[in-house]
């Protein structure tokens, strides 16, 4: 038995089984080898809209069956979880090897729990790979160190979006805190985000970035702070996915921009600064 498969040998080319992995959040040089393997191996994928399609042009066979579950935040046109579901169950019954892939890490703010429960349900044999969340490489290509020292010691993960509620003491835990936050779903509603930590935060000079499309050729990031949002970003509208981090990190992105784009789908490094 080859070595990579030491720890889940129920997951084999040639029966019903589910791969349940992460893409990364759009560069797709940010996969790990084992999903590259996968993608190899896979009967069908069933993939989200953000997922880079390179990823599985460049590893996929020609047979492999793709299904594009869309997937989209406000899109009535993405396929409903309970279909996503049903999709995955149904192929797998088949014997086939499904390859579920989402884009960033499979498990960040996903409905993998709901996939997880109808596999256990069916007793259908499932691996997970993780994947670079979107807060890794929005951050790392924004030149933003989320825990640099002296800047924060941790960091908080929070979903944004008009479906979520927070108490008042939830808002002032967050708003007071001295983590780097780091807000998914949250840039179409920027402004009432902002404004929200305005309300119970002492420091309205406290960075703001909005980061577009990361890790991607069409990455576009945008700094500001709290208190000059809704200013700044009134008339922006912001292509998806964007990230939106918040806390002193924010300022050492004018220091550590590294990534720059050239728009024909290749990045470079400027050495010579």
């Amino acid at each position: 038995m080859p070595e990579q498969d030491l720890y889940n040998d129920n997951i084999q080319p040639g029966g019903g089984c589910v791969i349940l992995a992460g893409a990364g959040p759009g560069d797709p040089e940010l996969i790990t080898l084992k999903l590259q393997r996968r993608i190899a191996e896979a009967d069908v994928i069933i993939t989200d809209r953000l997922v880079n399609p390179s990823i599985i042009s460049d590893h996929a066979r020609r047979e492999t069956e793709v299904i594009l579950a869309g997937k989209q935040g406000y899109n009535d046109a993405s396929l409903v979880q309970k279909e996503v579901t049903a999709l995955i169950i149904e192929h797998a019954l088949a014997g086939k090897t499904v390859l579920r892939l989402k884009g960033g890490d499979v498990a960040f703010f996903s409905n993998v729990l709901d996939e997880l429960l109808a596999l256990q349900e069916n007793n259908i044999p499932f691996e997970i790979i993780p994947g670079i969340t979107a807060a890794s490489g929005a951050s790392a290509y924004a030149g933003i160190p989320l825990t640099a020292r002296g800047y924060a010691q941790g960091v908080q993960f929070i979903a944004f979006n008009p479906n979520n509620y927070f108490s008042t003491d939830q808002w002032k835990a967050i708003a007071t805190s001295t983590d780097t936050l780091v807000f998914y779903m949250a840039a179409k509603n920027i402004i009432e985000l902002a404004e929200m930590m305005l309300q119970y935060s002492k420091r309205p000079a406290t960075g703001l970035a909005v980061i577009e499309q990361a890790t991607t050729v069409h990455q576009k990031v945008h700094i500001t702070t709290l208190k000059k949002c809704a200013a700044d970003f009134a008339d922006l509208s912001f292509s998806s996915p964007s990230l939106v981090i918040i806390g002193d990190v924010v300022k050492l992105h004018n220091e550590f921009n590294w990534f720059k784009a050239d728009g024909n789908g290749s990045v470079f490094q400027e050495l010579s600064k």
